[in-house]
């Protein structure tokens, strides 16, 4: 696959075509994973069990991959955070499996 790219200064009249063949540059890390909707689609046409993300997140922890920081936190210290059921986490490795992020 080729991709062409015009590269356009602000000064008019000049501008640098670049072909570059995508077929052999590296996929990022970013093209490698799956989305927390993709998982959960996934999870839901596989195995008919809706999971949300926060079961996804703690099992991406288990499993040694990086997950973003958590800004939606408690407001009281001592509130009570729903583990995932051990169905929905195998459920859910199983996506992470497929989309290859283990």
């Amino acid at each position: 696959m080729w991709r062409r790219l015009l590269f356009c200064p602000k000064k008019t009249g000049d501008t640098i075509e670049i072909d570059l063949d995508l077929d052999e540059l590296d996929a990022t890390s970013a093209e490698l994973k799956a989305t927390y909707q993709e998982i959960k689609d996934y999870v839901l046409k596989e195995s008919g069990l809706k999971v949300s993300s926060l079961y996804i997140s703690q099992v991406k922890r288990k499993c040694g991959i990086e997950v973003g920081e958590n800004y939606n936190l408690p407001k009281s210290e001592n509130a009570r955070v729903p583990q995932c059921p051990k169905e929905k986490e195998d459920a859910i490795k199983a996506a992470l499996k497929y989309f290859a992020m283990i």
